[in-house]
């Protein structure tokens, strides 16, 4: 898994299998917990379409609240968190970002 930035109690990450998926996305993670990291999966959001930015839901189970809070926060940091999805898909390390 490959961590981009935290948000609140959520962590937004990346899979390096994810590479070859037909649209750059990005899986929301909630924080804490007993269960596995895919067992804390909790959205699911598409960040470009056709190669231009384009940030929708693909799937969620957050509430109105904090799916907005998420939206926002992925509009408003893309261009960071592209960069940082190029660096998790090179293999390099990442500073993952904290995002208020």
């Amino acid at each position: 898994m490959g961590k981009l930035a935290f948000i609140l109690r959520f962590i937004l990450s990346v899979f390096p299998a994810d590479r070859d998926e037909n649209r750059r996305h990005i899986h929301v993670v909630r924080r804490g917990g007993k269960q596995t990291h895919r067992g804390q999966t909790v959205a699911k959001i598409w960040i470009e379409k056709d190669g231009k930015k384009c940030v929708e839901v693909a799937w969620s189970l957050l509430d109105a609240s904090e799916e907005k809070m998420i939206l926002q926060a992925i509009d408003e940091n893309w261009a960071e968190l592209n960069k940082l999805i190029d660096q998790v898909f090179d293999g390099k390390k990442v500073q993952v970002k904290r995002i208020k």
